[in-house]
């Protein structure tokens, strides 16, 4: 097929909700390490990776040929029997999860994986009721939805009951009006608040991202977890760190996001970058919490011995290679230089994130924070024209989201640095 039989299939056969980005979809054939390739041949440097998701490097050969060698091998087998492929991955990820988080429940996504975190808390606690933060998104299902902060990625009304709303730690724009440090991370304290007047007094969990991933990048002070979760704890609660997008060495230096904030939560949640795309989710959490989780419970593709050996060929990678350090050697870099072109562009009033996950925050005016939803869209179509790729987010759409695959290098950086700095030039 050629492009336009492939979007006239698009337009013809899939649901309308199922979006696409740019004015003209961009229609891509193959990918090779940082590049993706559209229909027609025209390459373009990936500084969004599949919405967080291609961690090694697009079409990896390290990884595709074992994948492939799995699927001439076994390609399938449910939770109803145990294979090599499970269980070492089951062990691997024991082996770099914080703390005592040592057992795994494995789905097809990041939507299933934090499902199965809150049924595995409620289960444990014997309480219902869930604070998340406003501006997190959490996946698709009704109960994901519901915990979803965000009105536009939430279809239909909040149908599970139980769920609280937290305030975002969203600095930029302080819900409370107030600015960092000198607010004493109010926005943390104030989940006490929350759950003496809003809930039972009795918690079942606190879900959160590290980092809120399409809330914008939104990146909470360093003192945010440890105070939020102290309190959690207090009212009987556990706390499920959201790692779908934070996880896989993505933030630099760490496995996990939230080793950043020094915090070692009861319960993670995973998906995207862990098998560099293939689909997968997981749950992990400790001993005790998994046993808990009790009565019968199969998830037919949850495990899937191919999707288990992508994983772990995606974390052996990732480890051999030293990616940890490159996402925050490179990040740091990158980091660097794009604070250069906040300098520069009014049009840029933040810059956030950590590691290889980056975030640019666009404004009309600094000065009213006034979103520049208009200008976002403009530089969409901008990068695009130049070969340069990257993600949107933030509750209004006026956020650049980057997050480029670990492997990449300083010379990527300066790439994307120069065509950010066009587009800019052109607003």
């Amino acid at each position: 097929m050629n492009k336009e039989d492939i979007l006239r299939k698009h337009r013809e056969y899939l649901y309308p909700c199922v979006a696409t980005y740019y004015q003209e979809p961009l229609v891509i054939a193959r990918g090779k390490g940082q590049l993706i390739y559209d229909i027609d041949g025209r390459e373009y440097l990936d500084f969004f990776g599949g919405i967080v998701t291609i961690s090694a490097g697009h079409c990896n050969g390290e990884i595709t040929e074992k994948i492939d060698r799995q699927t001439h091998t076994l390609q399938h087998a449910s939770t109803l029997f145990p294979t090599e492929a499970l269980v070492a991955m089951a062990e691997r990820l024991a082996q770099i999860t914080p703390g005592r988080l040592t057992k795994s429940f494995f789905t097809n996504s990041g939507t299933e994986a934090d499902e199965t975190a809150i049924l595995s808390a409620r289960l444990y606690t014997g309480s219902q009721e869930v604070i998340a933060l406003r501006h997190g998104y959490s996946g698709r299902s009704a109960l994901a939805m519901s915990l979803t902060g965000q009105a536009s990625w939430r279809l239909g009304a909040t149908a599970i009951p139980g769920i609280k709303h937290a305030l975002s730690p969203y600095c930029y724009r302080c819900p409370l009006g107030k600015s960092y440090p000198d607010c004493e991370v109010a926005c943390a304290k104030d989940i006490e608040e929350l759950i003496q007047t809003s809930t039972s007094g009795r918690i079942a969990a606190f879900l959160a991202e590290p980092i809120q991933g399409i809330g914008g990048f939104i990146t909470p002070p360093k003192e945010y977890f440890k105070i939020a979760v102290d309190i959690i704890r207090k009212y009987g609660g556990l706390f499920i760190a959201d790692e779908v997008q934070t996880a896989w060495g993505r933030t630099g230096d760490t496995w996990f996001g939230i080793e950043h904030w020094e915090v070692v939560p009861d319960i993670i949640t995973s998906a995207k970058g862990m098998a560099n795309g293939v689909p997968v989710g997981m749950t992990v959490t400790t001993p005790e919490i998994a046993d808990a989780f009790k009565g019968l419970s199969i998830s037919t593709f949850g495990g899937n011995p191919v999707s288990m050996v992508a994983a772990k060929a995606t974390i052996d990678f990732i480890a051999e290679r030293n990616l940890l350090q490159n996402a925050k050697v490179v990040g740091d870099y990158f980091r660097a230089r794009l604070d250069t072109l906040k300098d520069k562009h009014p049009l840029i009033g933040d810059v956030r994130g950590m590691g290889l996950m980056q975030a640019l925050e666009l404004v009309k005016d600094r000065n009213t924070k006034e979103p520049a939803t208009a200008e976002m869209a403009r530089m969409m179509e901008k990068t695009k024209a130049r070969g340069l790729l990257i993600g949107k987010g933030g509750l209004r759409g006026n956020v650049i989201r980057m997050s480029p695959p670990l492997t990449i290098s300083k010379a990527d950086v300066d790439q994307a640095i120069t065509i950010l700095d066009q587009s800019f030039a052109e607003q």
